[in-house]
């Protein structure tokens, strides 16, 4: 009876030490504080809120301990000056897309998408599983970077015109608003590619500075009110056909990260990817139909101008391949990846969109 009791006394404070334990474990990590810059405005809440989604479940994860303060586009740094901020140690990470910085090398808009490129699922696919992540990380390496993918748009809308796009002709000399490579290739088809950040597209299409815009989908455009400046409002944005969002992380800063913090930040990332693309599919729907319903021509491109454009692509990538080794080892790595993945895609997936499409419409 008493060695019952003894065994019986020393489980139960045996189990009392470890729950007074594990408090004070929690307690001995150290408190971290990270600033992020986006590349967006606050105003969009998906976007723009993706970082703050990540920033909310790290702190939850790390129990207060792992705090990051998200900042909009500008108010650290100029968007297009935060990937050098990032990786002199200026700030720990930004949240932007990639292609944004093509500027600096075509090979950055591998860490987001290329005009003709791969889908939400199919990006997905190829950086978790294609190698695409080490791929694009081994070209940010010596910039002393990483990135973490965070949110993806989807396929995005073809933008706002201001007058009414029937062939390639209608884009010869037309001002768009248009970043990363898809501006090389519009300017493939006479567009004059703009450079301008998302918070000042509108009152450059309302004063004709612009001719044209894209952005995102219905629902930012909604919120950043183009169709009230321009009513054409045309799609697919095959520029962007799966945008993919991520941060852009210091390796420094990441590596003096405890690992229960690391851990914490990549899987908030990863969630976040999943939060974005779900909340723009439950909310572009109705914001489109706000949108035509408030007068907007919705429009497809005409077919010859997505021809003219995918040719115009190819010898783009083409020319590319030729003079930069490193955009040649991700394009030559990511065009096998599609081919596989589109005739995939079209033997199920395909198949099952369309039918559907079709009975819905009928409904």
């Amino acid at each position: 009876m008493q060695r019952r009791s003894f065994l019986r006394h020393a489980a139960v404070g045996g189990a009392a030490t470890t729950a007074l334990a594990a408090p004070a474990i929690v307690g001995a990590q150290p408190a971290v504080r990270w600033r992020c810059t986006s590349g967006f405005p606050k105003s969009l809440d998906t976007i723009y809120g993706a970082a703050e989604f990540v920033a909310k479940r790290v702190s939850e994860i790390t129990t207060g301990k792992f705090q990051i303060s998200v900042h909009a586009a500008g108010e650290l740094v100029p968007m297009p000056q935060a990937a050098d901020a990032v990786a002199q140690g200026t700030f720990e990470c930004s949240h932007t897309a990639a292609f944004y910085y093509v500027g600096k090398d075509p090979t950055w808009a591998f860490g987001s998408t290329i005009p003709f490129g791969l889908n939400f699922r199919q990006f997905n696919a190829w950086w978790l599983h294609g190698g695409g992540e080490a791929a694009f990380n081994e070209f940010l390496k010596p910039q002393g970077m990483f990135n973490i993918i965070a949110g993806n748009t989807g396929a995005q809308m073809g933008g706002w015109f201001r007058k009414e796009i029937n062939g390639p002709d209608d884009m010869k000399g037309l001002k768009f608003r248009i970043p990363g490579l898809g501006g090389r290739i519009m300017e493939r088809i006479g567009a004059v590619p703009q450079q301008i950040p998302g918070g000042d597209i509108y009152p450059a299409l309302e004063k004709g500075t612009i001719d044209a815009a894209e952005w995102v989908g219905p629902y930012d455009d909604e919120k950043l009110g183009f169709n009230k400046v321009a009513k054409f409002y045309y799609y697919p944005g095959f520029w962007e056909g799966g945008a993919s969002l991520g941060f852009l992380v210091n390796q420094k800063a990441y590596d003096a990260l405890p690992k229960d913090y690391q851990a914490a930040l990549t899987a908030a990332a990863h969630e976040a990817n999943a939060w974005m693309m779900a909340k723009y599919d439950a909310q572009n729907p109705a914001a489109l139909r706000r949108l035509v319903a408030a007068g907007a021509q919705l429009r497809a491109f005409p077919r010859p101008v997505m021809e003219a454009a995918y040719k115009g692509a190819q010898e783009v990538y083409k020319e590319l391949s030729a003079t930069n080794p490193q955009f040649k080892r991700l394009y030559d790595q990511y065009l096998t990846f599609q081919r596989e993945q589109v005739g995939w895609f079209r033997v199920t997936e395909n198949t099952f969109d369309d039918f559907m499409a079709n009975v819905k419409r009928q409904a």
